[in-house]
């Protein structure tokens, strides 16, 4: 299994479209950071990653103070910072004074309509919440609008049409409509991930361009593979087919730490998953990451997380059952 599909089945992506929208030209919506939005979409998700699929007509949309972009049909949009954005028309319009975005929430469907009567823009907005670490890993290096077209693969097109197929089903009294919406927003994310990937220009950075070098991409590989094995510099460099010195400095250029801070990192995270989703033991999850002792593996979790493993799981019980009932009342 390759670093990138490892990664994505560690992490926990919760993910839904949460407007169905149909605007008509001039329009402008603002929408809010996702700092700002969490707390609504998402009670207790420590990060949360706004995106929007363009399903007919074109728009544009401004970020900051960087030039207006033009999205067409097929495109889909990604704000990894969560940054505060504005969807329009055409530059420069101001803003409406729509509905709330809890009470656009509160609707069932949750769809949103309005504009001049020109012509027709239709998207769907959705986001993923995850992780703060994993999504920090995923991430990083990505800049604040990512845009790609998903009709330029098979399997964009085959989910932009089940995406428009779940949310008429989300209409009908058919149950389980929202579930699929969910996991097609996740499937969509990763899609994106994918294209993004294939896109990237020279000179970009971070995990995901890591994955995508030849000699970086084979060593994550090897680490995410068999991530429990006492993995020394040398023997990984001639799994990637290079040198220590070579790796060393692509890896830490790519990926921004040396690959055993890297390992040190990427087994923290998967204990922490199995701290929270499994039963096991202590002693079983030290042994599974690559720790011979409880003191060692308890010693480098408390310098990654702050607390003891122990302590850290049953705070993180104790928020899972608090957000539960968040999301009850």
């Amino acid at each position: 299994m390759d670093a990138l599909s490892q990664t994505l089945r560690v992490v926990r992506l919760v993910g839904a479209i949460f407007i169905n929208a149909r605007f008509t030209a001039p329009w402008c919506y603002q929408s809010p950071s996702a700092d700002s939005a969490a707390p609504l979409l998402e009670p207790g998700a420590e990060r949360v990653v706004i995106f929007h699929l363009i399903t007919e007509g074109e728009c544009y949309v401004e970020l900051g103070n960087d030039p207006p972009l033009r999205l067409a049909a097929g495109d889909v949009v990604v704000f990894p910072q969560g940054d505060a954005h504005r969807m329009s028309s055409e530059p420069g319009l101001a803003p409406a004074e729509g509905a709330r975005l809890d009470v656009v929430l509160s609707r069932r469907p949750r769809q949103l309509s309005y504009g001049g009567g020109g012509a027709t823009t239709r998207l769907v907005c959705g986001y993923l919440a995850c992780d703060t670490r994993l999504a920090g890993m995923l991430l990083a290096g990505l800049p604040a609008l990512v845009r790609v077209n998903v009709r330029g693969s098979n399997a964009g097109i085959w989910l932009e049409s089940s995406v428009r197929y779940a949310l008429a089903e989300a209409r009908s009294p058919r149950p389980g409509g929202e579930g699929v919406l969910a996991k097609l927003a996740e499937v969509l994310f990763i899609e994106v991930l994918r294209l993004y990937m294939n896109e990237q220009s020279e000179g970009r950075t971070g995990w995901l361009a890591g994955v995508g070098d030849r000699i970086v991409g084979a060593a994550l590989n090897a680490l995410h593979k068999n991530p429990g094995h006492a993995w020394t510099l040398d023997e990984l460099a001639r799994t990637a087919g290079t040198s220590r010195s070579v790796l060393a400095e692509r890896f830490q250029q790519l990926v921004g730490s040396s690959p055993m801070q890297y390992l040190t990192q990427w087994r923290m995270l998967l204990a922490a998953n199995l701290l929270c989703r499994s039963n096991a033991s202590l002693a079983r999850i030290a042994e599974e990451v690559g720790y011979q002792t409880d003191t060692a593996f308890s010693r480098a979790f408390r310098r990654e997380f702050g607390s003891p493993p122990a302590a850290w799981r049953r705070s993180q019980s104790a928020a899972a059952r608090e957000n539960s009932q968040c999301r009850l009342t």
